[in-house]
């Protein structure tokens, strides 16, 4: 499809011919306007109020009912967000001293699904004030290709649920094979993305009677035993072997796989972390550990180090501005360290969940978690003194339901100061001088729970101009029946029993950061260094050292890491930006796997239906020039998609990345096989990268933290005075 900027509303006007551009919300702020601009008019990155929200949603609504002859009872939203204008006009317009709200149109982009076909519009917004919306203002349609399926929101994974549980042959299956009579309270429906795996499963997409689409979820479903009445049973202690598939289009079930099986005991054992169950456990502990600890609180007396003015944030050198959409959640834009441009934007912008299985219908069991549910939909609304500790600043967010309605997600993001140990260090031995700092880091964090787990996200900001960016996974594993070979056998063949009867299968997530790099200016280039032996050298043998290839075409920039090699990649400027000290450009560089061990890339075939459509994660970096319309690298709708599209589609042109606006796709991740210990909600796993700079300051950019005993801190058996302050 080609793809043309209907959202650039910078000096150019677009018409409703234009095609939708393939740019999802970036609604971020690149921040070097003026203070009172923030109070008086919204930045063009500024995300969605809920009047926009609304305001767009209306301007839709009569536009598909007048223009298109739309029955407004089949409109259906997948998402309202905002439409970013050019990344160059948006550089140009910041440089300016006086930002002037005439020059921008803010505009909103709206994916629908009509009659089961997919939509993409672009609507005019009006001020605040102005809520009379009208036809006029959508200045692009596009109706996608039959069959193509965006990203299911909360209300399609309900209605998922619902299409199940009210299903007259779901409902005969499960009370003659489990005697489940009370669907509502006792059965549940785990909502997943129909991972087309093969021919048969492609034949699913479509009905083969009518020759409309089908959107597909399928149902993993468990049974509730205790406290019926509530949500608290852990029903992944009690999986159930069936699995409905449903149409979201007829609201049907069109298929249940599993039921020419006999039908097996489902597992009764009671296994629940719940406050109001631990109690009743059928063999983990029921009460709660007697060596309580004592309180241990983040206590900053004068508030936290760090300002916000609208979403611009100010730290310890640090300026970026937070942003947060549907789809990736949480997004840093425009962060520069001591007035010098690090990153332009950085965001997650897929993972893919592949889980290895073979026994059917598992082979079909893989999620692309951002692509599929969206991020943000996912977020929670986190808790103060349990999700965040200490003095916490908290970012809301508007995002829209299924019927264009905004809703408001309360304390989506959680910022916060953190102590990080110590930062440097040195005694002079000869006289026992100590020098110590402690180090500092501010924490910007969102939590999303897709489905069953959970995904903790931390950007770190450090004092030495690091940048840290953590996940952790916790939450609970995706269970299952054993299937009957392995019955049979006694043991899972791709999995482990975390619970008598109960199996959680090995699985892998990979996870795709999109980093945006501007390091010293928006022209840079891409090496790749490797620490190596050089046995040729001397004949004393110790020699080693570094060697370093630029990186020029997208094809050469497909890199995989090498810890036998401390392998990292380093973005330098290539606008002539020299070290004072070295002479060498000024540089980043991108540290892989500091959180957690290092992993392979995804282990599922080449040929498989996961490796084509994850491609992204057959490599642990690729490098593109910046292109508005390649935001995703599993392409733009995930769901019964094919791998057709993003990164492998895009890098084919090989196009040249030396001394350009690049950006870099980070590829890592976790190869999850469960422990018995992960049952029934997992201690967190964690993965992660960092960003480094390598040559870009003159010496240790913490040299000036002065000295400062925390004189708060005490010994635990008597007082003693600090040596470093």
């Amino acid at each position: 499809m080609m793809l043309r900027a209907a959202c650039n509303t910078l000096g150019r006007q677009s018409t409703k011919q234009a095609v939708f551009p393939y740019f999802r919300p970036f609604p971020t702020a690149v921040f070097q306007a003026h203070n009172a601009y923030y109070s008086s008019a919204p930045h063009p990155l500024d995300p969605l109020t809920a009047t926009e929200i609304s305001s767009a949603s209306s301007a839709v609504k009569k536009y598909l009912v007048k223009k298109e002859q739309k029955d407004p009872s089949s409109i259906r939203f997948v998402a309202v967000s905002l439409c970013e204008p050019e990344k160059k006009d948006l550089l140009s317009l910041l440089k300016e001293e006086v930002f002037d709200p005439t020059k921008v149109t803010r505009r909103a982009e709206i994916v629908t699904l009509v009659d089961g076909i997919a939509s993409e519009l672009v609507v005019n917004l009006r001020g605040e004030d102005d809520d009379g919306a009208d036809d006029d203002d959508v200045v692009s349609y596009v109706s996608l290709p039959p069959g193509t399926q965006p990203l299911y929101s909360p209300d399609d994974c309900d209605l998922a649920e619902e299409i199940a549980k009210s299903s007259p042959e779901v409902q005969k299956a499960v009370l003659e094979r489990y005697g489940i009579e009370d669907v509502e309270k006792e059965l549940v429906c785990d909502p997943w993305s129909v991972h087309l795996a093969d021919d048969e499963d492609e034949l699913l997409t479509f009905d083969g009677q009518t020759g409309k689409p089908r959107r597909l979820i399928q149902t993993f479903l468990y049974q509730r035993m205790l406290n019926l009445g509530t949500l608290e049973d852990n029903h992944y202690a009690h999986p159930i072997d069936i699995v409905p598939v449903v149409d979201l289009n007829t609201k049907k079930v069109v298929r249940i796989d599993g039921m020419e099986r006999q039908p097996p005991k489902i597992p009764d054992l009671h296994v629940n972390y719940h406050k109001n169950l631990l109690s009743m456990n059928s063999y983990l502990e029921r009460d709660w550990r007697k060596d309580q600890l004592k309180e241990l609180n983040i206590i900053q007396p004068h508030g936290p180090s760090f300002s916000v003015e609208g979403n611009r944030v100010t730290w310890q050198g640090w300026t970026f501005h937070v942003g947060f959409n549907y789809r990736e959640g949480l997004v840093l834009n425009n962060l520069f360290y001591k007035g010098r441009n690090v990153l332009h934007r950085a965001s997650l912008v897929e993972m893919s969940v592949p889980y290895a299985d073979p026994h059917r219908p598992y082979q079909r069991k893989c999620a692309f978690d951002v692509g599929d549910y969206g991020l943000g939909y996912c977020a929670n609304s986190l808790e103060l003194g349990c999700d965040c500790l200490g003095n916490i600043y908290y970012f809301d967010a508007v995002l829209a339901d299924s019927k264009g309605e905004p809703v408001e997600k309360k304390k989506v993001v959680c910022m916060h100061e953190e102590d990080n140990g110590l930062l440097w260090k040195h005694v002079e031995y000869r006289n026992g001088h100590n020098e110590s700092r402690r180090g500092r880091e501010l924490v910007i964090s969102f939590i999303a729970t897709v489905v069953n787990y959970e995904y903790l996200f931390y950007w770190k900001l450090k004092q030495d101009g690091t940048i840290d960016f953590e996940i952790k996974l916790s939450g609970e594993l995706s269970t299952n029946l054993m299937s009957e070979d392995e019955l049979t056998n006694g043991e899972p063949t791709h999995g482990t029993i975390v619970c008598p009867g109960v199996n959680a299968q090995i699985h892998q997530h990979m996870f795709c950061a999109r980093l945006d790099v501007a390091v010293d200016g928006h022209k840079n280039t891409v090496s790749e260094i490797d620490i190596v032996s050089q046995p040729d050298v001397t004949h004393y043998g110790n020699a080693f050292g570094v060697t370093e290839k630029i990186l020029k075409t997208e094809k050469e920039a497909i890199r995989t890491y090498d810890a036998t090699k401390a392998r990292s990649w380093k973005i330098f400027n290539a606008e002539g930006k020299t070290n004072p000290v070295n002479g060498k450009a000024t540089a980043y560089k991108l540290m892989p796997f500091t959180k957690g061990s290092a992993g392979p890339t995804v282990l599922t075939a080449p040929t498989s239906a996961v490796s084509l459509k994850g491609k992204f994660a057959t490599a642990n970096l690729w490098v593109t020039p910046h292109n508005r319309m390649e935001r995703y690298p599993a392409g733009e709708y995930t769901p019964q998609g094919d791998g057709s599209v993003g990164l492998p589609h895009w890098t084919e042109n090989n196009r040249s990345i030396e001394g350009q606006d690049v950006v870099l796709w980070h590829s890592f991740g976790v190869t999850h096989t469960p422990r018995v210990e992960d049952f029934p909600v997992m201690p967190y796993e964690s993965t992660g990268f960092m960003l480094k700079p390598d040559g870009f300051f003159a010496g240790n950019p913490a040299i000036d933290l002065p000295p400062k005993a925390n004189e708060a801190s005490k010994l635990a058996s008597s007082e003693e005075k600090s040596c470093c302050g």
